[in-house]
């Protein structure tokens, strides 16, 4: 379900290297040639074009193209360029350190990865941070959402199918105790939903739905313009259906009276090797318009050659 376009012949990462190097020499950058190599090799094939760089130029990559790069363009092939688990570790640090409500960077990050992606990210936010995810999230969010995020960032899911139909069934009732009640920060509603499998979390929320009639996240709208209930909206959907939750995050910073490129670049950058197509598939059937044609319409020059390159959508 990846968007990312690998030639079936790809050169050596000394030959990309000294592309890259070649794209930054003289007067201005060709912006072009980097597109043609970065947005068209995977994470281990970019990890190793940086270390060839590092040992043929004596300097990160990433220095390189911070110089020679600018505005949105730079912001997307910085965190393109990046390890998958680096990549991660930036955004959770951005948004645990400058955290408001509305922000759910940690929760996507929380639960559109893997157990073990997320673990990769915690030891990559060690080494860049010299300290902890956790210990960021619990200086910098308070009260009920700390008591969320907190065991969010540091789960570690079981991965296996195995579900388990009558603690689905208990767990379902005992969710739509506390939401009725509007006990939302509970702790066992942030038990169930920080540390059970996702199929087992998928198997409860339709056992829910069965039992009383009503998806789990519209009870959780009693307030919609409570962030709290957002954010807990954020963590079913995210379980449930992550393609659906990626497509309204673009759909909304297309629809904006301005682009909001942020959001637009975090999720064609974390998405492009991971559920991009699936993405692009909800966004055609949900808004009649395919995906790269509204990236046409609301970005611009080397940026929008970018974010095309990463949809599979460019000549290369």
């Amino acid at each position: 379900m990846a968007t990312l376009r690998v030639p079936p012949a790809v050169p050596s990462p000394q030959e990309d290297c000294e592309q890259l190097h070649k794209a930054f020499e003289g007067w201005g950058t060709n912006e072009k040639l980097i597109i043609s190599v970065l947005a068209h090799r995977n994470a281990a094939q970019r990890k190793a074009i940086r270390d060839a760089y590092q040992a043929t130029y004596g300097k990160d990559l990433l220095e390189s193209l911070l110089h020679e790069t600018h505005g949105d363009f730079e912001k997307i092939v910085l965190l393109w360029t990046l390890e998958p688990s680096e990549r991660d570790a930036l955004l959770a640090n951005e948004a645990a350190t400058k955290w408001h409500p509305a922000n759910r960077v940690l929760i996507e990050i929380a639960c559109a990865r893997s157990s073990q992606d997320l673990f990769t990210v915690r030891c990559a936010y060690h080494k860049q941070y010299k300290r902890s995810l956790e210990e960021d999230v619990a200086a910098h969010t308070k009260a009920d959402f700390r008591k969320l995020l907190l065991p969010l960032v540091s789960a570690y899911r079981y991965e296996g199918e195995e579900v388990n139909m009558h603690l689905a069934k208990s767990e379902a009732k005992l969710l739509h105790d506390k939401i009725s009640d509007k006990a939302y920060s509970d702790e066992e509603v942030i038990r169930v939903l920080t540390t059970r499998s996702k199929p087992q979390l998928i198997a409860t929320f339709n056992q829910y739905n069965n039992e009383f009639g009503n998806p789990i996240n519209k009870d959780l709208k009693s307030d919609p313009k409570d962030d709290y209930l957002a954010a807990l909206r954020a963590v079913v959907r995210l379980i449930c259906c992550p393609e659906k939750y990626f497509e309204k995050v673009i759909r909304l910073s297309l629809n904006k009276i301005g682009t909001d490129e942020t959001a637009l670049t975090r999720i064609v950058a974390t998405r492009a090797e991971v559920d991009l197509k699936l993405i692009k598939e909800v966004y055609q059937s949900r808004n009649s318009v395919p995906l790269e044609n509204a990236v046409k319409h609301d970005t611009h020059r080397h940026y929008e050659d970018m974010l095309l390159a990463l949809l599979g959508s460019d000549q290369n």
